[in-house]
């Protein structure tokens, strides 16, 4: 815990996060102690499973975020307190509810009446005298409010109308500090608030992308994030209006209701409760809903920016980890219709072989002379595959190599169709001109494209994660969280898989735990200058690393063929003597052990721990004996797209294709058949059963089968679906497929959504639920009532 907090304060930190990520407390203390000592993320969940009970990566980051916030809850919580006391107002009844209080909007409300603020109407009324007037409509209900204020007609005071104005802002500046009243408020609004859009008079054809929510309402509580995101986007670029409220009918009296019981305002026809009733109705008016508006904005805002954040950084992971094509000659092709077809030819390494631009299509129209320099460079260098970028003329540029490959004696490249996302955001970097220089810049995205092929995480970790576009709204959440979350994604992702220590780029190993871009350089540098590392330990020799860095790095470092054979597994060099008890129990030799399963399973892991080594850890170098160095990455599978079809308008209904999938959403899945439009398949059409969660069936780079259910060539919509044809008739989607347009093409590169499914059939609008509760009375009646 922080240095700062006291001993009641860590406690109750780590239950609040203990219940939130499913754990026990004292595993929650171990875990941030070894947090805040500086140990990393992924260090902490592979390593140290004694310690924290074996909390893996995903509870470690909840809880590294979850621990944020709770320690700037306590530190906000502190400064209230003083700020409080301070004023000499601090009571040990209000002492108490602010240390109660378990989030921030809680400790808000309850420090509103302490907060310093400019001067108020209520301040002014109180200079004049006017707080007694409201205390005594208050105290007697029965004399006419009017008459009191008459009392207080001064020389500051004009009249008794302006006497009640006084009281009333007095009242209304007390209902807006009330935290009970707010919190029952809120509360109730959470459950029954409205969302309403409306377009703006005459931004009907300007804001046409957000025609789906030219006239949309909907419960609050259940708007997806990307709904949420789509009408916030439409109103910050003037488009539409947004409201959130209490359903009219139903809800607004029940909300005036809560304010008139907290002025204790009984059901009747006395003369000062009428009074109290509309000086309720003002507060909500003036006041409250205001307030509360704002309030659940901010919150949908949170909640809708968490769930696309949580989106793209599953997405991310699943780019990151998709199948390895693996090291063999590759070359490149980064597709043009003007500027010509970009060529690079890699070697199994990556390393650069030879690179051309050569002119298919219009205005040069150079097709075979195209092909020949492309089967020229399949036979000089051996090409296994060729990496075709998904881009403008991918399709065409395809059926060129198609024709070509069909003319080739066997054994012929595969050819493979590869995202090109963040390939052109490479190309103009500074790494890149580091890394190919001398190279014009156009082709250094067709050396991208091939390397991503051969290995998509060590090559997309040198593209600024936000730019690899698999995100819905990636512009229009937090940047600082956003990029916070997609860091530790790929940092979990880079050590999951573990780094050649020999060949991995400074970008690659600045991802390994413990390193960072500095250390990263500096091992390159070193290595550059003398050579392979032989052993792990070798890296104690390069400049700045110590052995905390070596403690945090080196278990995710390889070294294939070195001197050490266990260098080449996920066994840290910690726990060398463990493993090498282990092969003595075998009774042979190191190597012969490594990769005999049979072997290894028929020893029992207790007999291997010690003081420093627990079960968790014997088991995971028993299991990294019997596969050393293992991949945690699929195996490597393509897509084939159907010939013939090659633009939208080619689609029809009922036709059966394969695609990949690019992006996964909270309403379902898009999916490449290779026309330049991700299709969407919604969630509904997912399985041939419910679906809560589209990642249940499938993730980013999944080969998929589909159907072509619908399509809107004006709006560049396509509608898929996974289930059988007998049992998916119905039209896809409803509101959850609601997307707003980003600048059309593949989708959200550029940051905006993809085009998404057709509108579809439309559900029942999740409207506030209408009550028989129309007047302030009978609200009253039933909010005096707990109802």
């Amino acid at each position: 815990m922080s240095a700062a907090a006291g001993p009641a304060t860590e406690t109750r930190i780590a239950r609040a996060v203990a219940a939130e990520i499913g754990a026990r407390p004292e595993q929650v203390t171990a875990a941030v102690a070894l947090l805040d000592g500086g140990a990393t993320v992924p260090f902490v969940a592979r390593y140290r499973k004694e310690a924290t009970g074996g909390l893996d990566d995903t509870q470690l980051r909840n809880l590294a975020d979850r621990l944020a916030y709770l320690r700037e809850l306590e530190a906000r919580r502190a400064t209230i307190l003083a700020s409080v006391a301070e004023q000499g107002k601090l009571t040990p009844e209000l002492e108490d509810r602010i240390a109660g209080a378990e989030t921030k909007a809680v400790l808000e409300d309850l420090y509103l009446p302490y907060k310093p603020k400019r001067r108020t109407r209520a301040m002014i009324a109180r200079e004049k005298g006017l707080g007694p007037l409201a205390e005594a409509i208050l105290a007697d209900r029965a004399a006419a409010p009017a008459t009191l204020a008459a009392g207080f007609v001064t020389a500051e005071v004009a009249d008794a109308k302006e006497a009640l104005a006084g009281a009333r802002d007095i009242l209304t500046e007390q209902l807006s500090e009330d935290a009970a009243l707010l919190g029952r408020l809120r509360g109730f609004l959470e459950a029954e608030a409205v969302v309403t859009a409306k377009v703006v008079a005459g931004q009907e054809e300007k804001g046409a992308k957000f025609s789906d929510y030219f006239a949309h309402s909907e419960k609050w509580a259940g708007v997806p994030s990307h709904r949420a995101l789509a009408m916030m986007r439409g109103a910050n670029e003037g488009a539409l209006t947004l409201d959130i409220g209490p359903e009219p009918e139903a809800g607004a009296p029940r909300v005036e209701a809560m304010i008139a019981a907290a002025l204790g305002v009984r059901p009747g026809a006395a003369p000062g409760d009428l009074w109290l009733g509309e000086v309720a109705r003002w507060a909500w008016r003036t006041r409250l809903s205001v307030t509360m508006m704002l309030d659940l904005l901010g919150t949908l805002r949170e909640r809708a920016q968490e769930e696309a954040i949580r989106v793209f950084a599953h997405n991310l992971k699943d780019l990151l980890l998709a199948a390895p094509a693996g090291a063999r000659a590759t070359m490149g092709l980064d597709p043009g219709v003007r500027t010509g077809v970009k060529v690079a030819v890699v070697d199994a390494t990556g390393k650069v072989l030879a690179t051309e631009t050569v002119y298919p299509f219009q205005p040069r129209n150079d097709l075979r002379g195209a092909q020949a320099a492309l089967a020229r460079l399949i036979r000089a260098h051996g090409v296994e595959l060729i990496a075709i970028g998904n881009g403008t003329a991918s399709r065409e540029t395809e059926r060129m190599v198609a024709e070509l490959l069909s003319d080739l004696p066997a054994p012929k490249p595969v050819k493979v169709i590869v995202s090109e996302a963040g390939a052109s955001v490479y190309s103009a970097s500074e790494l890149a001109s580091k890394e190919l220089p001398g190279l014009d810049v156009s082709l250094r995205g067709a050396v991208s494209i091939a390397r991503r092929l051969q290995d998509p995480l060590a090559e997309l970790v040198k593209i600024e994660p936000k730019a690899i576009g698999v995100g819905q709204y990636q512009h229009d959440v937090d940047q600082y969280r956003l990029g916070r979350s997609l860091g530790g994604v790929v940092e979990d992702a880079v050590n999951a898989v573990g780094v050649d220590l020999n060949t991995a780029s400074a970008p690659l190993l600045a991802y390994v735990s413990g390193l960072g871009p500095s250390l990263a350089a500096a091992i390159v540098a070193h290595r550059d200058e003398n050579g392979a590392f032989a052993k792990r330990r070798d890296l104690l020799r390069v400049a700045r690393l110590g052995p905390r860095a070596f403690e945090q790095c080196a278990g995710f470092l390889r070294i294939r063929d070195g001197a050490e054979p266990l260098d080449a597994s996920a066994v840290h060099p910690e726990a060398y003597d463990v493993a090498r008890r282990i092969v003595a129990a075998c009774g042979r030799d190191l190597r012969a052990v490594m990769g005999d399963e049979a072997r290894l399973r028929a020893l029992d892991p207790a007999d291997f721990v010690d003081a420093a080594f627990g079960l968790p850890t014997v088991r995971d170098i028993l299991a990294e004996l019997a596969k050393p160095g293992r991949d945690p990455r699929p195996g490597f599978v393509t897509a084939s797209f159907a010939e013939g079809v090659e633009e939208i308008s080619d689609l029809r209904p009922g036709m059966r294709l394969e695609g990949t999938v690019t992006n996964v959403a909270a309403f379902g899945a898009f999916v490449d058949i290779g026309v330049h439009q991700d299709g969407l398949v919604h969630v509904s059409q997912l399985a041939d059963r419910f679906v809560k969660d589209p990642r249940e069936v499938v993730k980013a780079g999944d080969v998929v089968k589909v159907r072509v259910l619908e399509v809107d060539i004006p709006r560049k919509r396509i509608s898929l679906t996974m289930r059988r044809e007998a049992e998916s008739g119905a039209r896809p989607g409803g509101r959850d497929s609601r997307e707003a347009p980003g600048p059309g093409g593949r989708g959200p590169k550029g940051g905006g959504p993809r085009g998404g499914g057709p509108k579809g059939g439309e559900r029942p609008r999740d409207g506030a639920r209408r009550e028989e509760t129309g007047s302030l009375g009978a609200a009253l009646l039933d909010a005096m009532k707990g109802r």
